[in-house]
């Protein structure tokens, strides 16, 4: 998702709170920490922002893991105040390959393409490994994610599904569509192809082009009235800031998601033991809607529909209905 529109959306919804910044940026180091696939990254670093008060019980927690390539200072730069100290402990967790957690570019022992691949169950795997045994929590009030943290938030329900009472996924999905992973694979095929760093970097500029086409609707875009090509060479210029490995790992987590490999679709709603809030967009063209709604259909669970044509960006765009929902359900 787009840095600045995600910024604003959590900038809207964390604001609704008595918040304040208490901590920097910590990390939580896991030795040697074994994937799914059976490979390890070796000395695996977690890094981690957590803002307000933990209570004497430690019932007060939530997580929020990043979205595709975002970091926890973007979360972080995005609030003026932090979650009311007196009832919300917030930490901001940076997932695998965005750059800061443990990624291809900042191994030591593992850099670059020698950098093993992980998956989003890894990423949420990590997550709780530092929770646990580096933090001393072993329960969470919430887990809320937007884009690829609501998929790493819905990967929580299954992975750990008594770990938190309840989840809370933006825009994300349990699977991706047919369409999703064409999409990502048009993402990643181009730095995949490329022979050398320098054509890794210049690759970017066709996944600027992929992306942006891809995150709002075709109405929401036809009617911008901002200059194509002066468009376009900014977006091209933004995207050629980021690192392709980091930016190809967390593709390939993504396109590896699917919650049902853990928990069959017809055990669903059996195994599923936290409250969920599920926000989806019906004209996200990035991030497609219809396996959120199938399963909210499943849960019967809350869900919020955003109807407007901002497509990925929704969250955004109608922030104030999201912040609403989210704001009860947490209350509840």
């Amino acid at each position: 998702m787009k840095i600045r529109s995600l910024c604003l959306f959590f900038t809207i919804l964390l604001s609704v709170y008595n918040l304040h910044a208490q901590n920097p940026l910590q990390f939580a180091s896991l030795g040697n920490f074994k994937l799914v696939s059976g490979e390890s990254i070796e000395d695996c670093k977690i890094a981690y922002r957590a803002y307000g008060t933990l209570n004497a019980e430690k019932s007060n927690v939530i997580l929020a893991p990043t979205w595709f390539s975002g970091t926890s200072e973007q979360l972080k730069n995005s609030l003026r105040m932090m979650i009311d100290s007196t009832r919300f402990y917030v930490i901001l967790v940076d997932a695998l390959g965005n750059g800061v957690s443990s990624s291809p570019t900042n191994s030591k022992k593992q850099k670059g393409k020698k950098f093993p691949k992980f998956t989003i169950e890894d990423m949420v795997n990590s997550q709780y490994k530092m929770l646990t045994e580096k933090l001393q929590i072993n329960h969470l009030y919430a887990v809320i994610g937007t884009s690829m943290g609501g998929m790493q938030t819905l990967q929580w329900t299954v992975s750990y599904p008594n770990f938190m009472d309840k989840a809370i996924s933006i825009v994300g999905t349990p699977k991706q569509s047919f369409n999703d992973l064409l999409l990502w694979k048009s993402e990643l095929q181009p730095i995949e192809d490329a022979e050398n760093a320098k054509e890794e970097k210049e690759a970017m500029r066709t996944v600027a082009l992929v992306h942006a086409l891809n995150l709002l609707s075709s109405s929401y875009r036809n009617a911008q009235t901002v200059d194509f090509q002066t468009f376009t060479d900014k977006e091209m210029a933004n995207m050629s800031k980021l690192n392709p490995l980091n930016w190809a790992s967390q593709l390939r987590a993504m396109m590896a998601h699917d919650i049902y490999k853990i928990v069959p679709k017809g055990q669903i709603k059996e195994k599923l033991k936290a409250k969920m809030l599920l926000v989806y967009s019906l004209q996200d063209m990035m991030v497609n809607p219809q396996a959120s709604i199938e399963l909210a259909d499943l849960l019967q669970n809350e869900r919020l529909e955003l109807k407007g044509n901002c497509g990925h960006l929704a969250p955004s765009c109608e922030g104030a209905e999201v912040l609403k929902a989210v704001k009860e359900f947490l209350q509840r």
